[in-house]
């Protein structure tokens, strides 16, 4: 099942677990603050990002991450912003079919405000030129911690073909930034996805023998069907599929008290949502610390206790395996586009 995820990050470093938490087909983020020189990786994801190298501002900076499970590949453009085209139930680009997710700091009744100002004027024009579908409900996507309030500030729009297929939902928790992730799912969660990295594509060349027979027989729309049948039938024979639901990511510090917290911090911060009052932001802010410091006790602790287990028995595979997980460095993986034609 594929997932699409956009969060307005305040930093990307701070909040990498919390990253790895929301993993999904495709994440955009923005505030990253990265400069062209940080290092940024996240495993088994394809990085496309514009940074801020300027040194009179602490913000901006944009990315798209995107699975390498599909078929993707970057577009360019001289804006703060990055775009991909994408495969995942049908080709996502631009011009169209697109979806353009962020946030763009509009105020405007169509989207749940009690207001409208300029931008949110300029927006609503700009939905109704281009005949597009705003995918939001009524849910919020900003918290303002100053007057305690919730607001729309992040929109996800799309082409009128991409309306059916998609559902939109807002993630409960800040994960410490003040804007909520936005998650765009498949509106039938029944699709299963192909794992190309585990395909055997010895077997997959071997059964997928196009005859002359499947198409010179038949109409042009009957001959496509066969074809299409013959690798579809091959693809389920050769490449295992993944399950509908989202793969978890589990480490071995994250259990217990790790656990413990978090949902605490969960509990505290849904009481504040119901009834926001200075009292319960303060105690849900202190239940994020400390979860916040539990987590990174334990996952200090089992470093060390990987250290303390290295012995001269030790293979240099497994030594090397754990060393780059824990700082990011992972093979890169791209499953491309298919192009076709004698074009350069």
């Amino acid at each position: 099942m594929f997932t699409l995820l956009s969060w307005n990050y305040l930093s990307v470093r701070s909040k990498i677990q919390d990253l790895k938490v929301l993993l999904a087909v495709g994440l955009t983020l923005k505030e990253t603050f990265l400069k062209s020189n940080s290092y940024f990786k996240l495993r088994e994801y394809n990085c496309v990002r514009k940074d801020v190298d300027s040194f009179a501002t602490h913000s901006g900076g944009v990315c798209i991450l995107t699975s390498n499970s599909y078929p993707s590949s970057p577009l360019r453009t001289p804006l703060q912003a990055v775009a991909v085209q994408v495969h995942i139930r049908t080709l996502v680009t631009l011009p169209a079919p697109f979806l353009l997710i962020g946030d763009f700091n509009g105020h405007n009744t169509l989207w749940g405000l009690g207001s409208t100002n300029s931008r949110g004027r300029q927006l609503e024009q700009f939905i109704s030129d281009n005949c597009l579908c705003l995918l939001n409900n009524d849910e919020k996507t900003f918290f303002h911690e100053p007057t305690r309030t919730f607001h729309t500030l992040d929109l996800a729009i799309c082409s009128p073909e991409l309306l059916l297929l998609l559902k939109f939902s807002v993630d409960g928790d800040l994960h410490k930034s003040d804007h909520f992730p936005l998650i765009i799912s498949p509106a039938d969660n029944s699709s299963m996805t192909y794992v190309f990295q585990r395909a055997d594509w010895a077997a997959f060349t071997r059964l997928a023998s196009i005859t002359e027979a499947m198409i010179s027989s038949y109409n042009i729309s009957d001959a496509v069907q066969n074809v299409i049948d013959c690798i579809i039938g091959v693809a389920d024979a050769s490449i295992p599929k993944r399950s509908p639901f989202g793969r978890k990511y589990r480490t071995p510090w994250w259990k217990g008290a790790c656990r413990d917290a978090c949902r605490e911090q969960r509990k505290l911060w849904n009481i504040f949502r119901r009834y926001s009052t200075t009292e319960n932001l303060i105690v849900f802010k202190r239940a994020r610390a400390n979860a916040l410091r539990i987590r990174r006790r334990r996952r200090r602790e089992s470093w060390i206790r990987f250290i303390s287990s290295i012995t001269s028995n030790t293979s240099s595979i497994d030594l090397w395996k754990k060393v780059k997980a824990e700082n990011g460095i992972y093979k890169e993986f791209t499953f491309p586009f298919i192009n076709t034609g004698t074009g350069s």
